[in-house]
């Protein structure tokens, strides 16, 4: 089970509340035009919002710049990712400027400026002990598993980034991740997997076939 340290226990939090805050003001000329040109591009709401487990699974809503429209076949079921997401939309997660407003989010204490990234609540059943524990700490606007690969590494190897984390939870180690994700957003690498525009849903890992065989016996 995770320990918090003196930096996490005392320092970590007021921290993220001033760093936040002054991001919101340099930003706010950015968060504004941004938004505009949502509403411009892809019409209302400007935000999206959606559920997220944080810290001990605790669900919180989390915003971001809407990103794909809501396009949807004769059903009425949305259609996949891919075609909903709009080039204006690419650029925006290209930039990294459609998480932007998940600043506020840090303000309120949902998140942590460095920690896991928030996934969604119907993960919660699929992951393993080990995966889990991404939940012990805050989730963070940006990571570990951000600066080693974002989208582009696989899920498995995303969540031990993460426990990494949640084991090192340092000042230094913090201040490191920050200035390695301005070199991430800024050379727009990991954007999209291999076979999809985002990243495919997670499923959950599958268990060794020898730990299955012995469990049944």
């Amino acid at each position: 089970m995770h320990k918090q340290g003196f930096y996490e226990k005392f320092i970590k939090r007021p921290l993220d509340f001033l760093l936040a805050l002054l991001a919101v003001i340099l930003l706010s000329p950015i968060l504004l035009a941004t938004a505009v040109l949502v509403r411009v591009k892809l019409g209302s709401p400007v935000l999206f919002r959606q559920e997220r487990p944080g810290r001990y699974g605790r669900i919180f809503r989390l915003i971001k710049f809407r990103t794909m429209t809501d396009a949807r076949d004769a059903d009425g079921t949305l259609l996949p990712d891919a075609d909903r997401l709009t080039p204006f939309g690419r650029k925006l997660r290209a930039t990294s400027l459609d998480e932007l407003p998940e600043l506020f989010n840090v303000l309120r204490g949902d998140m942590s400026l460095v920690g896991p990234r928030p996934l969604l609540v119907r993960y919660l059943p699929r992951y393993n002990a080990h995966q889990a524990r991404r939940h012990e700490v805050r989730p963070g606007f940006t990571g570990l598993a951000q600066i080693h690969g974002r989208n582009a590494i696989s899920w498995e190897e995303k969540f031990d980034w993460d426990v990494k984390y949640v084991d090192h939870v340092t000042f230094f180690g913090d201040c490191r991740i920050l200035l390695a994700t301005v070199r991430t957003v800024l050379s727009h690498e990991g954007i999209s997997s291999g076979t999809s525009a985002t990243m495919e849903e997670f499923m959950g890992t599958p268990e060794p076939e020898d730990t299955r065989h012995e469990e049944s016996q």
